[in-house]
């Protein structure tokens, strides 16, 4: 039998600006941790192999101690790794992995095959049918040439990917990089092993994505994992399981507020998040005053207790109640100024600068009214 791990879509030194400075570095740390979870889990369940199917590094422009830290980062598992180059780290002339050639940190017993051909590895009996990315886009399936390949005789028959199988998957996506859904069948592999879409899927028993290790997006598209494949002999199907691999969790929530309970109900939802928690929370709808310092106050609890949040409350509109009215109308011309920005909410241009104006406005007239208030 040959047993090996099948992972992918490593992404090392990706940036995240879309979030805080200390956020966004926990989670590409989180990247190289993923790595060594995957070395440990490699060794504890004494692996034939590691087969990492492109994208280990997010660009070409990653910092030489990035790329040194990532082979260290493989370090618990001494057997032999076998990683192609992919769309984000394509094998060009000059590429992070001649870099980290000239860097010399790549280990001995990891192969990086900079074209297309059959990595044999004789003593666990696998022949690996490496199709690498030398160039960020191509529209000829590079896997073609697999059909071509020999091995040795018995040998189990592998193939290592990078691209999207035409017609299979569940999103639109580039046609770049394309690769038959049959290739399996055609090259007489085993189990084809792909990267390229970062969750896991099996296209047929043989042909699996892998997916990313450590989600790294807000898409429910299965992330997290490695594969555990078992092949008992050439020819047999392939025995696979999924191995959870992430840390972070990430969710996209959009929600549409109309009533108070509505508010309680998503500040609930929130006081459920934990520390490994990443949310992406869009709100939409009109509350009142009293609602919307309750559910501002509820993503500030939130934000300090998740890894990350993301919150977007310019479509949430200022709808004053007569309790919030009754404030105003101690004057008739905040009354009116506060009709007026009500009123512009309506315009997307105005919406978010009224909305803000308006909160303060109300904010300054129940501060004014309380004993000891502004004057």
């Amino acid at each position: 039998m040959t047993h090996f791990l099948h992972t992918a879509d490593w992404q090392i030194g990706r940036q995240y600006g879309q979030f805080e400075t200390d956020d966004a570095a926990m989670l590409a740390e989180a990247r190289f941790e993923v790595v060594a979870r995957i070395a440990a889990l490699a060794a504890e369940r004494r692996v034939d192999a590691v087969l990492v199917a492109g994208d280990v590094f997010d660009t070409q422009g990653v910092s030489d101690r990035t790329v040194r830290r990532l082979f260290a980062a493989m370090a618990a598992y001494a057997g032999p790794w076998v990683m192609i180059a992919g769309n984000h780290d394509a094998a060009l002339a000059d590429s992070v992995w001649s870099r980290a050639m000239q860097l010399d940190c790549i280990p001995p017993n990891v192969h990086v095959p900079l074209g297309t051909g059959v990595v044999d590895l004789p003593a666990i009996n696998l022949a690996v049918l490496a199709a690498p990315l030398t160039q960020r886009h191509t529209y000829e399936d590079v896997t073609q040439a697999f059909d071509a390949l020999d091995t040795e005789p018995g040998r189990i028959r592998v193939g290592l990917a990078h691209g999207s199988v035409a017609g299979r998957l569940p999103d639109n996506i580039d046609a770049t990089n394309p690769i038959a859904p049959d290739r399996a069948a055609r090259a007489r592999l085993d189990y084809l092993a792909l990267g390229d879409w970062h969750g896991c899927l099996s296209i047929d028993e043989r042909t699996w994505y892998a997916g990313t290790p450590e989600q790294d997006r807000f898409r429910g598209n299965e992330p997290g994992y490695v594969l555990d494949v078992r092949i008992e002999a050439p020819g047999a199907a392939p025995a696979v399981e999924r191995l959870a691999t992430g840390r972070y969790r990430w969710s996209a929530w959009s929600e549409t507020l109309s009533l108070p309970t509505d508010a309680q109900a998503l500040a609930e939802r929130m006081a459920a998040l934990r520390a490994e928690d990443v949310l992406r929370l869009d709100v939409q709808g009109h509350v009142n005053m009293e609602t919307w310092d309750a559910l501002q106050q509820a993503v500030d609890r939130a934000a300090a207790q998740v890894r990350a949040l993301l919150p977007d409350l310019s479509g949430l509109k200022l709808e004053p109640d007569d309790t919030d009215l009754a404030e105003l109308r101690a004057s008739g011309y905040v009354g009116a100024v506060a009709a007026h920005l009500q009123a512009l909410q309506a315009d997307a241009a105005q919406s978010a600068v009224a909305g803000e104006a308006l909160r303060l406005l109300l904010r300054f007239q129940r501060e004014s009214a309380m004993p000891g208030g502004a004057k």
